[in-house]
């Protein structure tokens, strides 16, 4: 994934990556902007515990149900009051919500 290019993304305000442990393994940061490496650190840990979560419900409502098709996760966002985060794989973008393109950027994090 391309930090640099999901910058670009309207709203951007950090980009980054973890690994399956949502260790945080790389990012980049808007200049002026409030979040830290510490910030992305803890958000990339709850990226990975929501997944978890997300995953385990997805698998138990097509159990309960026999409806399909909640899995797999293609990611997710969680919308904040000011900022919000688009998440797919092991990667994720922060923007502000007054300029964001939820579309844009999950588009912009499919998988290649």
């Amino acid at each position: 994934m391309n930090l640099e290019k999901m910058m670009d993304l309207p709203g951007a305000m950090a980009a980054f990556t973890y690994n399956d442990r949502g260790e945080l393994q790389s990012h980049i940061l808007r200049e002026g902007t409030e979040l830290t490496p510490q910030v992305l650190d803890l958000l990339t840990r709850s990226c990975v515990a929501n997944l978890a979560i997300a995953g385990m419900e997805a698998r138990g409502w097509e159990a309960v149900t026999g409806q399909g098709g909640f899995q797999p996760l293609q990611g997710f966002s969680v919308v904040g009051l000011e900022w919000s985060v688009v998440v797919n794989g092991n990667c994720g973008v922060i923007v502000k919500n007054r300029d964001a393109d939820y579309e844009a950027a999950f588009n912009a994090l499919k998988p290649a």
